[in-house]
């Protein structure tokens, strides 16, 4: 298998799932099974928001996330957490952490939530 290389976001995922941005589709495209992973916590995130009584976006989510990764939370990424600048209720910390453990590049459309956490790679994949 293939290293991986980013892990996406909530946000990122939402716009894959939805078809939303064109360009964030291309860019993962460009990528080989396995260099494009994403967090449990990121899973968790996407499927709560999803209409459970909605079989179609259910059944699109079920298929997303066999395609992509999705990496366990482990307790390198739990000692990573806390060295990550707190923010209360902000699950965005916890990927972020996950990341950091993991060596990967953060993919977002939110580039913000990441900006002051020390050490992390963001790129944002709704911009050319």
């Amino acid at each position: 298998m293939t290293e991986p290389i980013f892990l996406l976001d909530s946000s990122i995922c939402s716009y894959l799932l939805t078809g939303r941005f064109e360009i964030a589709r291309n860019r993962l495209q460009q990528h080989s099974p396995g260099e494009v992973v994403t967090s449990v916590i990121v899973a968790a995130e996407v499927i709560s928001g999803i209409d459970r009584l909605d079989n179609a976006a259910v059944e699109v989510a079920r298929k997303f996330f066999r395609l992509i990764p999705v990496l366990p939370f482990d307790v390198n990424a739990a000692m990573a957490y806390a060295d990550v600048p707190f923010r209360r209720g902000r699950l965005d910390r916890l990927v972020a952490a996950h990341a950091l453990a993991l060596n990967l590049t953060i993919v977002t459309a939110n580039e913000a939530d990441f900006a002051d956490v020390p050490g992390l790679r963001v790129e944002n994949w709704t911009q050319a």
